[in-house]
């Protein structure tokens, strides 16, 4: 396998860190792949964002693919193939750079990371009021509730990465399935609704020229960097894949148009439906489904069960983000920049034990200063 040339001479660190990764469990198959980078893609508030743009939605989804989709997914399968290294763009920036520079990436990927997992606790206590209703919410909403549910959250989610992904693959796997369904009902939503006669006429890829004010560029430069970005983070588990130069490679070519259907698509669904004046930014699935299932009067039936599977969801987000976040101080630690208690690995999972309640307990804490 050749090698980039990077800025330093490579030494025997390199080395260490394939012998190291050869002593992880080889767990993650091209279908987990998958899976995994369609959880950590596809937010389900971007087709909310890109509806803002009305029908010239189609456009700048396009000019999204071009100018960041596709580039940003070729590099992470390149940068992959040649250094196929177990804390993936952590050791490309290193091998590239320097060990500064790794450790500088690892560090903003790794709070990112903390950072979108702070809200999980809060999450399940708004998803659980409205699921068993107001009376339910109001006692959801209580600060100490919302504490101990952080902590029951992310203590599974510990349990869950101690594991391993033997197990947590097949959590990844269920989200990945539920999130296609959710999809896939936004998608037929619209067309069930015409058939009904509920709604007048729906044209999913009805166009128009965009408009480039302040604001367009704004919501694509979302569409780009915030819906599309991502590809790169399963790479971080390369050292547990089977066969990994070959398995990320596949699973991103088959991801990658999937993931461009399911926004192209879903945002047609939501401006077909709703008003572009009333699209609820925060929450447009939601939303969409109520309004649809409610002109069917099916809502009160559907939309426990279109909530739990919201919220297994979020869930199986949280573990594919969570235990890419434990891998980043682990490796760190193989090259000394953080101390090698990071780097201890369970002697019955071979999962790196110390990072992980590390990172759970700095999640929490964070996530209770934030309630506070």
């Amino acid at each position: 396998m050749t090698y980039p040339a990077p800025a330093r001479a490579l030494d025997g660190g390199e080395a260490d860190v394939r012998a190291r990764s050869e002593a992880l469990r080889k767990d993650l198959s091209l279908r987990d792949l998958v899976f995994a980078q369609i959880l950590f893609i596809v937010g389900l508030q971007w087709v909310g964002v890109a509806a803002k743009q009305g029908p010239a939605h189609v456009i700048f989804w396009l000019i999204a693919v071009a100018l960041f989709y596709l580039p940003s997914a070729g590099v992470a399968i390149w940068l992959n193939k040649v250094m196929p290294l177990e804390g993936g763009l952590y050791q490309w920036a290193k091998l590239g750079f320097n060990e500064f520079m790794g450790f500088i990436v690892a560090w903003n990927l790794w709070v990112f990371a903390i950072l979108n997992m702070t809200n999980v606790g809060l999450q399940f206590t708004q998803y659980l009021g409205y699921i068993f209703g107001p009376g339910v919410a109001a006692f959801m909403a209580e600060r100490w509730v919302i504490a101990t549910t952080t902590a029951i959250v992310v203590g599974a989610l510990v349990w869950l990465t101690i594991v391993g992904l033997r197990i947590g693959r097949w959590v990844h796997a269920a989200g990945g399935i539920l999130m296609i369904a959710i999809f896939a009902m936004v998608i037929v939503l619209p067309w069930i609704n015409v058939a009904n006669g509920s709604l007048a006429e729906f044209h999913p890829l009805r166009t128009a020229t965009p408009v480039i004010t302040l604001l367009s560029l704004n919501l694509l430069g979302k569409m780009g960097f915030g819906a599309f970005a991502g590809f790169e983070y399963v790479a971080i588990h390369a050292g547990e894949c089977r066969d990994p130069a070959r398995s990320i490679t596949r699973a991103t070519i088959v991801a990658a148009p999937l993931i461009v259907l399911m926004f192209v698509l879903g945002t047609s669904s939501v401006l077909g439906m709703i008003p572009v004046d009333d699209i609820d930014l925060i929450a447009p699935i939601p939303q969409l489904l109520t309004r649809g299932f409610g002109s069917l009067g099916a809502v009160a039936a559907i939309a426990p069960l279109l909530l739990s599977a919201m919220l297994a969801i979020r869930f199986a987000q949280a573990s594919v983000n969570f235990a890419g976040s434990t891998r980043l101080p682990m490796v760190a630690g193989w090259d000394n920049l953080l101390p090698s208690w990071f780097t201890r690995l369970s002697a019955r999972y071979r999962t790196p034990v110390n990072s992980i309640l590390f990172v759970g307990a700095t999640t929490f804490v964070i996530s209770t200063l934030g309630t506070v």
